[in-house]
């Protein structure tokens, strides 16, 4: 019979495992796109939840990755707010030069990343999705099931940041997944 340390030590090299190939699947994705506007993906490469942004805001641009700026500290206390404290991965997907290659990249970083939940925080980004898996573009503010998670789109949240009503608006679609979770 094993004792719960072998228990531990096993769970902890099986964690790593997962998390090794994860992180050589994020990286192989990443080099599809180049160019000195790239943006990269970041956060917990076994997140509970992915943030799909579609164009990079001017925080993601200057620091080079995903959800960098002011909208990265906000969406992170909206899913805090709704109970999503889990772990995060955020992706921009119009970066780079090749359409084909950006959407190609993105459906490589759902895969690897695997999520539960996936969030699509403006319309690009839900085009993008749908492209990424030869799927209708999910509507804003409705919880779908696709590919054994629950997809959300919104309604521009970076956008929202400055207007007060739309602010309400996307926050109010991001309930939808507190609502969906309390089924």
């Amino acid at each position: 019979m094993s004792s719960p340390q072998d228990t531990d030590d096993g769970a902890r090299r099986i964690e790593e495992i997962f998390r090794a190939k994860a992180r050589a699947e994020v990286d192989h994705a990443e080099k599809l796109v180049t160019g000195r506007d790239v943006v990269r993906g970041q956060g917990d490469v076994l997140a509970d939840v992915l943030l799909v942004k579609g164009d990079p805001g001017p925080g993601d641009l200057v620091k080079k990755r995903a959800l960098a700026g002011d909208d990265g500290a906000a969406i992170g206390k909206a899913l805090d707010a709704l109970g999503l404290s889990s772990a995060r991965f955020a992706v921009c997907t119009r970066v780079g030069p090749a359409k084909a290659k950006r959407i190609e990249r993105l459906r490589l970083l759902a895969e690897a990343v695997d999520p539960r939940t996936i969030v699509l925080l403006d319309e690009h980004a839900a085009e993008d999705f749908g492209r990424a898996f030869g799927m209708p573009t999910p509507a804003p503010g409705i919880v779908v099931s696709m590919l054994g998670r629950d997809v959300l789109a919104v309604d521009g949240f970076e956008a929202s940041l400055g207007d007060e009503k739309h602010k309400r608006r996307v926050w109010s679609q991001l309930k939808a997944l507190e609502r969906h979770e309390q089924r």
